[in-house]
C-alpha cells in the first residue's frame, strides 16, 4: 500500500491536488480515507494552528502510519479516526472533505454520503477523486441521490456541495 501512495505522490504531488480545493488557515477538513496521510500531512499546513485536520481510514495500519507522521513532523493539528463511515462529528461542522481514491472501494456508499453530507457545512466543499472511476460514474454516484451537487471540475478534482434535498428521506 506505502509504496503504491509513493508512486502516486511523486508523480502527482498531494499539494497540488490540495490547491484545487481552495483550503484556508483556520479550516476544518476531514480526510475521509487518508490511508497513510500524504494528503492529510499537506493539508495541515495550510490551514495553519487555527485549523484542524481528522484523517479517517477504515485500515487501523493507515491511520498508525498517519499517527507515526504526526510525531515525526511534530503537527499538533491533526487527529486521526479509524471507523469505517461514522465520524462523530456534529451535524455541519466541517469545511472541506477530501475523498481521494477510496470511494471505489466502500461497501456501503450511500451511508456514506449521507455521513459525508451531515457533517459537511452548507458552505463546505466536498473535494473529490477516484482514478478508479470514469467522469460518468463519479457525477452519478455523488449526485445521483440528490445529496450533493458539483459546482467545478478541476484538473484533479471534482468539487461538490450540498444539495438542498433532506437526506433522511433517501
Amino acid at each position: 500500500m506505502c509504496l503504491f501512495y509513493k508512486v502516486r505522490d511523486f508523480f502527482s504531488s498531494p499539494l497540488n491536488t490540495l490547491k484545487e480545493v481552495n483550503i484556508i488557515e483556520g479550516h476544518t477538513v476531514l480526510d475521509f480515507g487518508c490511508g497513510p496521510g500524504s494528503f492529510s500531512i499537506n493539508a495541515s499546513r495550510l490551514v495553519g494552528d487555527g485549523g484542524k485536520i481528522y484523517a479517517l481510514d477504515l485500515n487501523p495500519m493507515a491511520v498508525e502510519k498517519v499517527k507515526c507522521k504526526i510525531i515525526k513532523e511534530g503537527l499538533n493539528n491533526i487527529e486521526t479516526i479509524n471507523s469505517d463511515c461514522r465520524t462523530g462529528f456534529p451535524d455541519d461542522s466541517v469545511d472541506i472533505i477530501l475523498l481521494y481514491d477510496a470511494y471505489h472501494d466502500f461497501y456501503n456508499r450511500l451511508l456514506v454520503l449521507k455521513e459525508l453530507n451531515r457533517v459537511l457545512k452548507t458552505e463546505g466543499i466536498l473535494s473529490f477523486s477516484d482514478h478508479h472511476m470514469r467522469r460518468e460514474e463519479i457525477l452519478k454516484e455523488l449526485t445521483g441521490k440528490g445529496l450533493f451537487r458539483l459546482i467545478r471540475e478541476s484538473k484533479k478534482t471534482y468539487s461538490f456541495v450540498k444539495s438542498d434535498i433532506n437526506p433522511i428521506n433517501i
